[in-house]
């Protein structure tokens, strides 16, 4: 078992560690590249598709790029695993109505809905923090293969929103949203430098290191680690003096 952790809240990676990432590269990419040109042939107005497709022009540098363009290059972005939040955004839409039609069902590994459970109903406020887009991961957790598990969760956060996760500044961002003393909030990543941002902002972090992932063999560093949920101790620091002592 990893160090004991007395915190208020844990937030969550999605892939690599809550969830497995094959199941995002073989399931989830294919579905969203099969429907990219789609989503911006036909609802290329809409608000939300229509702020990322400037946001793709931007980061780009193609201010006249076209709809057969944008699709190239969230495909590139796709190929590269990319982190851009436009692309994540699109994804996000697809996703959604993905699982919306029940075409998808999202992935959780075997140890961790139970341990969210047993977090949640020991006071602990759980938050997601992930690349893929708030929409994305209210999706995922609505739709996995034990039922809706959002009311578990208080807040989600993506890039967009709290910022790239390997920045500190982000995590302090979180920390300030949630009302959440840095001290008190405790991060589950897979990613070393996730893991360190996480720690420079002051929060607590265990690197999650399963078999099979892409980060295993790179270790998480001096952080402490986990093969799974059920390794890692955490009592809530509003649990009764007693319950934490245990």
């Amino acid at each position: 078992m990893t160090s004991q952790f007395t915190v208020d809240a844990v937030v969550l990676d999605i892939e690599g560690t809550t969830s497995a990432t094959g199941f995002v590269v073989d399931v989830l990419y294919p579905y969203s590249r099969s429907r990219f040109a789609a989503l911006l042939a036909e609802r290329a107005e809409d608000p939300v598709v229509a702020r990322a497709i400037a946001q793709v022009r931007e980061l780009t540098d193609s201010p006249d790029a076209d709809a057969a363009q944008i699709e190239k290059i969230l495909n590139t972005w796709l190929d590269e695993d990319r982190k851009a939040t436009p692309l994540k955004t699109l994804q996000g839409i697809i996703w959604s109505e993905g699982f919306a039609r029940g075409d998808l069902v999202s992935h959780f590994y075997d140890d961790v809905v139970p341990a969210l459970r047993a977090w949640h109903l020991a006071g602990l406020r759980l938050y997601v923090y992930s690349s893929g887009s708030v929409a994305a991961q209210r999706a995922w957790f609505t739709s996995s293969p034990e039922g809706d598990l959002l009311p578990l969760v208080s807040g989600l956060y993506d890039t967009e929103n709290a910022g790239p996760k390997q920045e500190p500044e982000s995590y302090r961002r979180i920390a300030e949203a949630t009302g959440v003393e840095p001290s008190r909030l405790l991060f589950l990543s897979d990613r070393p430098g996730e893991l360190d941002a996480a720690v420079a902002a002051g929060w607590h972090a265990v690197g999650v290191r399963r078999p099979g992932e892409p980060y295993f063999e790179q270790g998480v560093g001096d952080h402490a680690e986990a093969g799974a949920f059920d390794e890692i101790g955490i009592t809530s620091s509003r649990a009764p003096r007693d319950q934490r002592d245990q």
